[in-house]
């Protein structure tokens, strides 16, 4: 097939044309948008990412277009009107786990780092200062973690946490008998925040979702709690979040995903003036640390995206059983 594949750097190029499957491939920096709907023309298939729009209007003009199938290189498909594409005919397929121990990882490593405060040394040591002031940590043995979301990604992360000794309460609607039968310990989502020292979101981005992190469910965490968002960035909303930094009662935040993050992320916006109040209000925080959605970006994730992307492409093409299409 030929596939348009949006959103792309040279790490997806380098990964996407090493696994390719005998397909065309035309490679587009920008995202998918309404203005650039029209580069989609003489396409059978696109190649989709997190920041990709395919809403009903992009969804109509791609079916104009003669685009059949969409397949999104990533787990999350919030960005893609799935009612619109089934009734217009258009097969959404995605990467339903890849590497979910990266993502566990990665959040480990952002709650590593706010809490000692590698970053920070690593600076001091390079200009001379071999202080300690400023620099005193909390162990994560026997600290009160709330895992919200237990699929994949949060189960990886459930084993991490259990290796350092917290403990952990989740909240999931659907508890994994698995993961209780390894000895976690399901609640509400009020009994797994309250009081919570960590909190870490890895659950997907729905209507009920939608800024579950607000100032209500903010004044359940242990004041001087740390946050932790590896997930979408509209579980929380960002302005009650900078009131509770501002207030200490949330003493660290970890965020690698931005709910505006579209016009930010993946980008070197290195010699422009950021126009996002929001997200540089955060950066000013000494107590919040973001990366920009990098936590699923190793080789081992990478390589899975491009095969599995790649086996969907050949499921649609042949007429096989299409595993993970993501129906209305």
């Amino acid at each position: 097939m030929k596939i348009a594949v949006f959103s792309t750097c040279k790490y997806d190029r380098d990964f996407l044309q090493e696994y390719n499957t005998d397909h065309e491939l035309t490679f587009f920096e920008s995202a998918l948008n309404l203005q650039n709907v029209a580069l989609t023309k003489g396409f059978q298939a696109l190649c989709l990412f997190v920041n990709d729009s395919a809403d009903r209007e992009v969804l109509q003009a791609l079916k104009a277009n003669g685009i059949r199938l969409i397949l999104l290189r990533c787990a999350g498909f919030n960005n893609v009107d799935i009612a619109t594409a089934a009734e217009l005919g258009i097969k959404v397929l995605r990467v339903p786990a890849y590497s979910p121990e990266a993502v566990a990882e990665h959040a480990m490593a952002m709650i590593l780092t706010l809490n000692r405060k590698t970053h920070k040394a690593y600076n001091r040591i390079r200009e001379g200062n071999f202080s300690l002031e400023g620099l005193i940590g909390f162990n994560l043995h026997k600290c009160k973690v709330a895992l919200i979301g237990t699929g994949n990604i949060g189960k990886a992360f459930y084993r991490i946490l259990k290796g350092f000794g917290c403990m952990v309460v989740a909240y999931d609607p659907y508890p994994d008998a698995a993961l209780i039968e390894e000895g976690l310990a399901y609640g509400t989502m009020e009994e797994a925040l309250k009081d919570a020292e960590v909190v870490s979101l890895h659950c997907p981005l729905t209507e009920e979702t939608h800024h579950m992190i607000n100032a209500d469910t903010l004044k359940l965490f242990k004041k001087g709690a740390m946050l932790i968002n590896t997930s979408r960035g509209g579980l929380i909303h960002t302005q009650d979040v900078i009131e509770a930094l501002k207030s200490a009662q949330l003493g660290y935040l970890g965020l690698d995903v931005y709910e505006q993050e579209s016009k930010l992320f993946f980008q070197d916006l290195s010699g422009d003036i950021i126009q996002d109040d929001l997200i540089s209000r955060l950066i000013s925080f000494p107590n919040v640390l973001i990366t920009s959605h990098q936590g699923f970006f190793t080789r081992e994730a990478m390589q899975q995206i491009a095969e599995i992307t790649f086996a969907n492409a050949d499921a649609f093409e042949s007429g096989r059983v299409l595993v993970n299409e993501v129906k209305a």
